[in-house]
């Protein structure tokens, strides 16, 4: 499977039954046209992370998963949309996928509550996949990686509303996932950070680090 940066926090999967997009904010990537959706994922409600997702959804009737209260919201704007909580593994056509706990706030772009904020473990085409969403660093990525032990792991570095670059380096070698992406800096001045800098912390740890610049695609 392939991944895509489509920058801040927003991915797209490549599997072979179709394309899979996580917290598609594309504010930062005008030149990105969704083709081929068939799921998108949303970690919580903030509008750098909603995005586009439920105008996407309504295009390619692509469902939005996400926790129960955003798929309310996303459905009373909408959306077509499943909602969850943590805990078992959802099926799909191209894998499963498992919500689990992140450390952050959630709420719609219009104030509303919007549940508990979640990272994501995703099998796709057998490759595991951890994206943190927004988060600090916690011990529940302790449980990710003896439960899961993920091959990537995806992690936001600006600090300021999540992990900085130390303390995701450190979720980094709690993970123990071979491939580290930094993801989640330099959208705005409140989260600039320096992904060179991180990933010579990483490194130095025997892990290696991708920095994706926007578009640019990934082979797992």
């Amino acid at each position: 499977m392939q991944i895509k940066y489509l920058g801040h926090s927003a991915f797209e999967f490549n599997s072979k039954s179709g394309n899979i997009l996580v917290d598609p904010f594309l504010a930062a990537n005008r030149n990105y046209t969704p083709a081929g959706i068939i799921d998108i994922f949303v970690t919580h409600g903030h509008g750098d992370h909603l995005g586009s997702a439920i105008e996407i959804s309504k295009e390619h009737k692509a469902l939005i998963t996400t926790i129960f209260e955003l798929a309310n919201y996303c459905q009373s704007k909408g959306g077509f949309a499943n909602g969850v909580s943590f805990g078992g593994k959802l099926s799909f056509s191209w894998g499963w996928a498992v919500f689990t706990p992140a450390f952050h706030s959630s709420s719609t772009p219009d104030g509303q509550y919007a549940g508990e904020p979640a990272s994501i473990v995703f099998h796709i085409d057998g490759v595991t996949i951890y994206h943190a969403g927004d988060t600090c660093l916690n011990s529940e990525m302790d449980i990710i990686r003896d439960v899961y032990a993920p091959k990537a792991a995806i992690l936001p570095i600006g600090g300021h509303f999540t992990m900085d670059v130390d303390h995701a380096a450190l979720a980094a070698k709690k993970l123990g996932a071979e491939i580290i992406i930094p993801m989640h800096y330099n959208t705005f001045p409140a989260i600039t950070a320096n992904p060179y800098e991180f990933k010579n912390i990483v490194e130095s740890n025997g892990q290696h680090v991708e920095i994706l610049e926007i578009n640019q695609t990934l082979n797992l």
